[in-house]
């Protein structure tokens, strides 16, 4: 039989803490300092190095200062919470959605389509000149014709040439019509026209009608004749017959050689 008394237990007595015991209240500034790092990334958003490897590093530095049975308490929810929020800092889908939208806001490239140039200016360039009734006899109806040339080369608008005779009464109806608001409008924004006499002796008003109408014989007046800005016949009444002397029949010849 043992010889050795079982040691009493002082029921008054405690145990000193030793060095584990005290190791808990220095980790907890550890871990409020790694809380404390995630906020300030959170708020300032992301950095070179991303918020998340910032966070885990320091909590890794709290795990690796806690001793071995107490990491639990590195698991808190306070310590949990901070990656979370750190990774909405840094990769949040509406952060990514406003950069592209910014990148799309930016001033675009300048259209480098240009426009189709007209054909003929005449709708820019103000109306023409349209002579009133009858015919000048005295007049120089060549230099009339070439500065109509001219001016139609310039804004596109082809010539009318209008052969006929202060007593010729074909002539009158159709000064009546072109003297109409709306023959006159038509007139002076499509045609540059010239008036020439025909009905007395100026062998130069003769040579001209020749000139652009040279099928020659009988020629019923008015002689209507079309003449291009590159000084081309587009058509000659005395070839194909005059229009009806009328606000219709002359409005629609007007329109169909002015284009």
């Amino acid at each position: 039989m043992s010889s050795r008394l079982p040691v009493p237990v002082r029921a008054g007595r405690r145990t000193p803490p030793g060095p584990a015991a005290a190791r808990p209240g220095r980790r907890l500034p550890l871990i409020a300092a790694a809380v404390v790092a995630a906020g300030l990334t959170a708020a300032c958003g992301p950095s070179a190095s991303s918020a998340g490897a910032g966070t885990a590093t320091a909590a890794g530095a709290a795990a690796s200062a806690t001793p071995e049975g107490t990491a639990s308490s590195a698991g808190s929810p306070s310590a949990s919470a901070s990656p979370s929020a750190s990774a909405s800092a840094s990769g949040s889908p509406s952060a990514s959605a406003s950069a592209s939208a910014g990148a799309k806001s930016g001033p675009s490239a300048p259209a480098t389509t240009s426009a189709a140039k007209p054909s003929r200016t005449a709708t820019t360039a103000g109306p023409a000149a349209v002579p009133g009734p009858g015919y000048d006899s005295a007049a120089d109806a060549r230099s009339a014709v070439d500065a109509a040339l001219r001016a139609a080369k310039a804004d596109g608008r082809p010539v009318l040439l209008d052969f006929g005779a202060n007593w010729c009464g074909n002539c009158k109806a159709a000064d009546k019509v072109f003297a109409q608001a709306q023959t006159s409008a038509l007139l002076g924004a499509s045609y540059h026209m010239v008036k020439i006499d025909i009905g007395g002796n100026s062998s130069a008003n003769s040579a001209l009608l020749r000139k652009y109408s040279p099928s020659g014989g009988t020629y019923t007046m008015p002689v209507l004749v079309v003449v291009s800005p590159s000084g081309t016949v587009r058509t000659d009444t005395h070839v194909t017959g005059n229009p009806s002397l009328t606000a219709e029949g002359l409005d629609a010849f007007l329109r169909k050689w002015a284009a």
